[in-house]
Parts: C-alpha cells; structure tokens; sequence
C-alpha cells in the first residue's frame, strides 16, 4: 500500500477503519524502519499489516472513547507493545504495558519524536501528537471546527486547547484528525478567526462549525 505521505524522513499510512469511519495512522521513520500506531479502532487488520512490516515501538491513543479503542485487543495482540494514552484518559486501558502521558511528553521512535499536546475538552484526558510537520488531532480538531463537546465549559475547553497549544504550532502543519479529511493549520486558524470575530450564545457547545455556529 502506499503512504498517505511520504518525505525524506517519514512515511504516514492512514486507514480508515470501522463502522465509525476512524482514521488509524501509521508513522514510519525511513531511516530505521520503527515506526507508532495511532488509534485502535474497529476493524483494523489492514494497518497491522502494514505494521507488521516495520518495527513497531509504540502505540498511542487520542483519547479514550469507544470507537477508538474497538480494534485495542486485536492490535496489541498482534503487536505487543507499549501504549501511551493521556493520563486522564488511562482508565480505558486494560493492559500490561502503559505509559500514562502528560503535556509535553515526548515519545522517540527512530530518528523522530512525538510531543504530547494536552487538550482537554472532548474527553477529559485527550491527547494529541505532534510529529515535524504532522499534527495528529485525535477528536479534537478537524478541518472546519472542534471535536464534540459535553457542555459550554468543555467547548471553552477546547477552544483554549486549540487557540493557546496547537495555533501556535505554526500555519505549515498537516492535520490529521480521528475522522475525515485532513486539514491544514493554516485554513483552521482563517477559518476559526471568523468564528471567533461573531458573538455565541454562552449555552453553546456539542457539534460546533466555525463558519456556520
């Protein structure tokens, strides 16, 4: 299969994956072959088999939530290895072997680093990675608005998330969310500056679009 993307240093393998339509990513440094599973959804036999082609050193989880970890059992059986997941997130995960992430954190697999970004508000303990130019979303953030929220305080949530942790990553960056399409840091920031630039009710939150709420 060939990769979503590729450059001089890493491949990215995105599967869409169960009933859900998760996206599981696949991230290989080129020069050593050891690469990270992103996500466990539902269904996931085909991004292990493009996993077992490399040296997989770590799993890593967004966030929590069901549809995310449907494929968990088939995964880590198939590649036993340590997961990561944000520490708030953790009491999802039976298993052995857990790393329990806080903000900032970093995880090295060959000649890469994966950063740890903490933000709350779509769950309590929702990560997301970011890794050169790539920046793994989880539910957080998607092309046109954030993730789902459960009340107007964790809608505030994860807008101070996005507007205070991942905005400032820069405009070149790649985004790739648990759902859809990819999107680009540069359009979310002009798209949420309109958002931003309108008054909102204070009850507001649940499935919020920038251009449209």
């Amino acid at each position: 299969m060939e990769p979503h993307f590729k450059d001089d240093n890493l491949k990215i393998h995105k599967v869409e994956c169960g009933p859900y339509g998760n996206n599981a990513y696949l991230v290989i440094c080129n020069e050593t072959n050891q690469s990270i599973l992103i996500d466990t959804p539902a269904e996931p036999e085909e991004i292990i088999k493009i996993a077992l082609d490399t040296d997989v050193k770590y799993i890593l989880i967004t966030h929590n939530h069901m549809d995310h970890l449907l494929g968990f059992e088939d995964v880590t059986s198939a590649l036993p290895v340590e997961v990561n997941i944000g520490r708030l997130d953790s009491d999802a995960i039976d298993y052995p072997k857990v790393t329990l992430l806080d903000d900032g954190d970093e995880i090295s697999f060959g000649k890469l680093k994966a950063k740890a970004i903490f933000t709350p508000g779509h769950t309590d303990g929702s990560t997301c990675f970011v890794i050169e130019t790539h920046l793994f979303t989880g539910d957080t953030l998607f092309p046109g608005g954030p993730g789902k929220s459960r009340s107007p305080e964790h809608l505030g949530q994860i807008i101070d998330g996005i507007t205070k942790k991942l905005f400032p990553l820069g405009d070149s960056l790649n985004i790739y969310p648990g759902h859809g399409p990819d999107g680009k840091m540069q359009k979310s920031k002009e798209d949420y500056e309109i958002f931003s630039s309108r008054e909102h009710p204070a009850e507001l939150y649940g499935d919020v679009e920038w251009l449209t709420s």
